[in-house]
C-alpha cells in the first residue's frame, strides 16, 4: 500500500528525491516518516511530517534533507542534499493511516529504495 522510489547510486554531494506513494483504500493519513538501514546497523528515523505540515528530523539528516509532503496526491517526498557515503542505506517509509471511518489507525511500511553513495 505504501510504493516508495527514486533510489539510485549518487556521488558524494550530490542529491536524491525520494518518493513514497499511499494507494488503495485510505480514509486518512496522520505521520509520514523516512527511516533508513544501514548493512549491520539498526533501522533509524530519518525525518517526520504531521498531516499539517510539522517536522522532525534525525540529528544526520538536519541541515541537509527536507521532508515534504502532497495531501492531495497521498504522497511524501525527501528531499536529500549534501549527500555522503554514511547516507547509504534502504530507505523505508511509513504511514500512520486509517484505510476507512472508524478503522483503527495503523502503521504501513514501503518496501524501501536503496540509496548508494560513492565517495
Amino acid at each position: 500500500q505504501l510504493q516508495a522510489s527514486g533510489g539510485g547510486l549518487v556521488q558524494a554531494g550530490g542529491s536524491l528525491r525520494l518518493s513514497c506513494v499511499a494507494s488503495g483504500t485510505i480514509f486518512s493519513i496522520n505521520d509520514m516518516e523516512w527511516y533508513r538501514q544501514a548493512p549491520g546497523k539498526q533501522r533509524e528515523l530519518v525525518a517526520a511530517i504531521s498531516s499539517g505540515g510539522i517536522t522532525n528530523y534525525g540529528d544526520s539528516a538536519k541541515g541537509r534533507f527536507t521532508i515534504s509532503r502532497d495531501n492531495a496526491k497521498n504522497t511524501v517526498y525527501l528531499q536529500m542534499d549534501s549527500l555522503k557515503p554514511e547516507d547509504t542505506a534502504v530507505y523505508y517509509c511509513k504511514a500512520d493511516l486509517r484505510p476507512f471511518s472508524g478503522a483503527y489507525w495503523r502503521n504501513y511500511w514501503g518496501q524501501g529504495t536503496l540509496v548508494t553513495v560513492s565517495s
